[in-house]
Protein backbone atom coordinates (compact mmCIF):
# COMPACT_ATOMS: atom_id res chain seq x y z
CA UNK A 1 0.00 0.00 0.00
CA UNK A 2 0.96 3.66 -0.72
CA UNK A 3 0.95 5.61 2.04
CA UNK A 4 1.95 8.98 3.70
CA UNK A 5 3.40 7.99 6.99
CA UNK A 6 3.98 10.33 10.13
CA UNK A 7 5.69 8.25 13.10
CA UNK A 8 6.87 8.31 16.58
CA UNK A 9 3.86 9.91 17.59
CA UNK A 10 4.21 11.10 21.33
CA UNK A 11 1.22 9.90 23.83
CA UNK A 12 -0.19 13.86 23.90
CA UNK A 13 0.03 14.53 20.49
CA UNK A 14 -1.91 10.98 19.68
CA UNK A 15 -4.72 12.35 21.57
CA UNK A 16 -4.42 15.49 19.88
CA UNK A 17 -4.97 14.06 16.76
CA UNK A 18 -7.51 11.38 17.59
CA UNK A 19 -10.10 14.03 19.12
CA UNK A 20 -9.06 16.17 15.87
CA UNK A 21 -10.16 13.01 13.71
CA UNK A 22 -13.01 11.99 15.74
CA UNK A 23 -14.11 15.35 15.28
CA UNK A 24 -14.07 16.62 11.71
CA UNK A 25 -14.43 12.85 10.38
CA UNK A 26 -16.61 11.24 13.28
CA UNK A 27 -15.28 8.69 15.61
CA UNK A 28 -13.13 5.66 14.28
CA UNK A 29 -14.34 2.39 13.45
CA UNK A 30 -12.23 -0.61 13.08
CA UNK A 31 -8.93 0.12 14.60
CA UNK A 32 -8.82 4.24 14.18
CA UNK A 33 -9.62 4.49 10.44
CA UNK A 34 -11.15 6.91 9.13
CA UNK A 35 -12.46 8.01 5.98
CA UNK A 36 -11.66 11.41 4.54
CA UNK A 37 -14.22 12.16 1.64
CA UNK A 38 -12.33 13.51 -1.37
CA UNK A 39 -13.32 17.10 -3.09
CA UNK A 40 -15.64 16.11 -5.91
CA UNK A 41 -12.91 18.85 -8.11
CA UNK A 42 -10.32 16.27 -7.68
CA UNK A 43 -11.64 13.34 -8.85
CA UNK A 44 -10.66 11.49 -11.41
CA UNK A 45 -12.41 11.33 -15.52
CA UNK A 46 -13.15 7.69 -14.31
CA UNK A 47 -14.16 8.43 -10.80
CA UNK A 48 -16.35 11.30 -11.73
CA UNK A 49 -18.23 8.71 -14.39
CA UNK A 50 -18.89 6.38 -11.62
CA UNK A 51 -21.83 8.16 -9.74
CA UNK A 52 -23.07 5.02 -8.33
CA UNK A 53 -20.01 4.45 -6.32
CA UNK A 54 -19.92 8.06 -4.89
CA UNK A 55 -18.47 9.21 -2.73
CA UNK A 56 -14.77 9.11 -2.28
CA UNK A 57 -12.47 8.39 0.86
CA UNK A 58 -9.04 8.01 1.27
CA UNK A 59 -8.24 6.21 4.89
CA UNK A 60 -6.07 7.93 7.65
CA UNK A 61 -5.45 5.48 9.84
CA UNK A 62 -4.33 6.43 13.89
CA UNK A 63 -2.05 3.85 15.77
CA UNK A 64 -0.40 4.98 19.26
CA UNK A 65 2.77 5.77 17.64
CA UNK A 66 1.60 6.58 14.06
CA UNK A 67 -0.52 7.81 11.51
CA UNK A 68 -0.74 6.63 8.00
CA UNK A 69 -2.58 8.19 5.39
CA UNK A 70 -3.08 5.29 2.39
CA UNK A 71 -2.75 7.16 -1.70
CA UNK A 72 -5.78 4.58 -2.16
CA UNK A 73 -8.85 6.57 -3.65
CA UNK A 74 -11.87 4.33 -2.92
CA UNK A 75 -15.65 4.03 -2.50
CA UNK A 76 -16.97 1.80 0.67
CA UNK A 77 -19.89 0.41 -1.74
CA UNK A 78 -17.42 -1.69 -3.71
CA UNK A 79 -14.52 -3.55 -3.03
CA UNK A 80 -13.54 -3.72 -6.82
CA UNK A 81 -14.00 -1.52 -9.03
CA UNK A 82 -12.17 0.72 -11.90
CA UNK A 83 -12.99 3.91 -9.79
CA UNK A 84 -10.76 2.26 -7.20
CA UNK A 85 -6.90 3.75 -8.20
CA UNK A 86 -3.87 4.82 -5.94
CA UNK A 87 -4.37 9.14 -5.91
CA UNK A 88 -2.84 11.04 -8.97
CA UNK A 89 -0.76 13.95 -8.08
CA UNK A 90 -3.21 16.63 -7.55
CA UNK A 91 -5.09 13.84 -5.11
CA UNK A 92 -2.00 13.16 -3.55
CA UNK A 93 -0.79 16.58 -2.82
CA UNK A 94 -3.99 17.21 -1.56
CA UNK A 95 -4.14 14.47 1.01
CA UNK A 96 -0.38 15.65 2.18
CA UNK A 97 -1.44 18.95 2.42
CA UNK A 98 -4.34 18.32 4.60
CA UNK A 99 -2.19 15.60 6.96
CA UNK A 100 0.31 18.48 7.16
CA UNK A 101 -2.30 21.23 8.37
CA UNK A 102 -3.91 18.90 11.00
CA UNK A 103 -0.26 18.80 12.46
CA UNK A 104 0.13 22.32 12.22
CA UNK A 105 -2.97 23.81 13.48
CA UNK A 106 -2.48 21.40 16.50
CA UNK A 107 0.82 22.54 17.01
CA UNK A 108 2.12 19.09 16.83
CA UNK A 109 6.01 19.18 15.57
CA UNK A 110 6.84 16.51 12.86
Amino acid sequence: MKQYVIDEIRPQDFEKIKGYLDETYGEAGVDGLYWVPVDEALLSGVQQAHQACAPFFVALELGPDRLAAEFLVRTRSRVRCDCIHYADERQRNWLVRIVDAMFENLEIIT
